[in-house]
């Protein structure tokens, strides 16, 4: 997703196209991998000084129950990152960091495709360790 695909869909769901709102997602557009509320707020607090964590949190959790962002826990903190344009995507993650890997395959499609008894609405893989330039 690009900024203007944000962009859009921030619009297109009735919520106001702020410049706030276009810096936070220009920071994931041109991010790759996690990253943290406060690393939101590390980049944007000399251009809005009032800037609190409240308000990061507000729109980072819009912008998840959008389908904008996607977001995992690790070391007790929540990191988002643009979401990926394949939904079924798997990831490496670097602890360090934050970068980011797809994983090509789903290392659970055989086993989901026999749970027919079980509706399954959705899942994620994620493998956390050290990229190479964290190593």
């Amino acid at each position: 997703m690009d900024l203007n695909q944000a962009i859009h869909v921030l619009k297109s769901n009735g919520y106001k196209h702020t410049d706030k709102r276009e810096d936070i997602l220009r920071i994931f557009t041109e991010n790759k991998g996690y990253l943290t509320a406060r690393d939101v707020l590390r980049q944007l607090k000399d251009h809005y000084s009032g800037l609190s964590f409240d308000t990061i949190y507000r729109n980072l959790s819009l912008f998840v129950q959008l389908g904008i962002l996607e977001e995992t826990e690790f070391k007790g903190e929540k990191h988002y990152q643009l979401k990926c344009e394949d939904n079924h995507c798997h990831h490496l993650i670097c602890v360090s960091c934050g970068a980011t890997k797809d994983i090509d395959v789903c290392p659970f499609e055989e086993q989901l495709a026999r749970s027919n008894d079980f509706k399954i609405t959705g899942h994620k893989f994620e493998v956390y360790g050290y990229c190479p330039a964290c190593q």
